[in-house]
This record gives C-alpha cells, structure tokens and sequence, in this order.
C-alpha cells in the first residue's frame, strides 16, 4: 500500500496534537494518510496502553486514516539505534510515504526529540539499498521520502512554514477529544498533569488561531524543516 503522507508519533496522541488538522485537510484533497505511533504510551498517567489503543482507533477513523500500526517500542526508554531505526525503515518502505511528518525537533518531554531524530535519520536510511529489510519474509526495496517535516507540540517552536487548516479544526479537536483518559475532564479524580488543564485543552485552537492570525487565515498549523522549501513560482504563496 503506497500512502502520500506519514506521520510519525512518539505516543498515541502526538500525532493528532501536532497536525491533526493539516492531515484531515489533505485527506480532503484525496491524499492517503498513514499514521505510525512509536509506543503504546504505557507510561502515561492515565489510562492505560489497552485504552490508548482504542483511543488511537477512535481518532484515526476520525480522521479518515487509512493506515495506522503501533510499532510498541518502549516508552520512555526506545533509543535511536540500529533496532530501532530498522524497524522504523520496514514502515516507511513498506508504505512508500512522499512525505514523513514527526514530532518536533525539541520538546518538553523527552520521547519527542528522540522520535524526530530517530525517525529522520531513519527516512534518510530506507533510501539505502544495501540495507535489507523484510516483512513477513518479503525483501523490501529501498525507498526515501522526498521530505521530512517536523510538526510543534509543547512548546512554541517558530515555524520554517504554515499550512491553512481553516475549516479542519473541529476535526482535529474531534480527533483530540477521542483520547478521553488523557485531557481535560471536568470533575475526573485523576491525577492532574501538565496536558490535562482546560487551558491545555484551549491552546490547541488559540495556538492555531494565532498562526491563522499571521497569515490572514482563520487557523494554521506550523512545521519546521530539515532543508529549503521551494515552490513553482510566487504566486503558489498565499
């Protein structure tokens, strides 16, 4: 299966959180749309690795997500080594992806740093041919996506670029709200956590509203990149 996007995420959730809202749009446009989530996200606070398996479901439905695996590395704890990095190039060779989005280049929690740089050094792997690869017993052919962007979560990281996601927005906070254990839920005894506040909750829409704001649109989402963007002729900006 040859998708267009795939997008890369060190817990269930991050994903969604980061260019839920962008993925929604390009599925719109007839783009097939993978997601590839790390790990189980087993050390959350709340819930629990089984809940966020059907949560994870629940929010690609959603979205219209045509693929979606776990590769079940360790939370916490996966490295970028050589297991690792072969795992993740089994994924992007088998979906043959144009382009890889992943978590932010920097972040509050650790996982996530880790994830980008595992996963773009990975990207930049699968293109070698004389690194094998099976699945189910199958050699894979080697395959490079022809970009990698990074999508921003936690903390504001200015964006190398913006995408228009007016009118995806109440898609990706569907998307979001379908992670039920891990945000935020008036009256829930569960313990409290930085990303379990109403103001959390908020920021997903007023942080797109403000990228939205600097570009004349109602809402965007931003990325950073690993080399210069280009484009066909001015007039393709908006």
């Amino acid at each position: 299966m040859k998708l267009d996007i795939l997008a890369f995420g060190a817990h269930p959730d991050d994903v969604e959180l980061g260019c839920g809202a962008t993925l929604a749009k390009e599925i719109s446009l007839s783009k097939k749309v993978g997601i590839i989530d790390l790990t189980r996200g087993e050390l959350g606070t709340r819930g629990s690795a089984e809940i966020r398996d059907q949560e994870a479901a629940a929010a690609a439905k959603i979205l219209g997500i045509t693929a979606r695996e776990n590769l079940r590395f360790r939370d916490g704890f996966f490295t970028n080594d050589e297991y690792h990095q072969l795992e993740v190039i089994k994924m992007i060779r088998k979906y043959r992806p144009e382009i890889v989005l992943c978590n932010a280049i920097d972040d509050r929690h650790i996982d996530h740093g880790k994830a980008s740089k595992l996963v773009s050094e990975a990207a930049f792997l699968s293109g070698l041919r004389r690194i094998e690869t099976t699945i189910d017993g199958i050699p894979q052919d080697a395959w490079r996506p022809k970009v990698v962007y990074h999508y921003i979560q936690w903390k504001n990281i200015e964006p190398d670029f913006v995408v228009d996601v007016t009118g995806f927005i109440d898609s990706k906070i569907e998307a979001v709200l379908a992670y039920s254990s891990q945000f935020y839920e008036p009256g829930s005894q569960e313990p409290i956590t930085p990303i379990t506040s109403k103001n959390f909750l908020d920021s997903i829409t007023y942080r797109a509203q403000d990228l939205g704001r600097l570009i004349g649109t109602d809402f965007a989402e931003g990325f950073t990149v690993e080399r210069y963007l280009a484009v066909n002729s001015l007039d393709n900006l908006i």
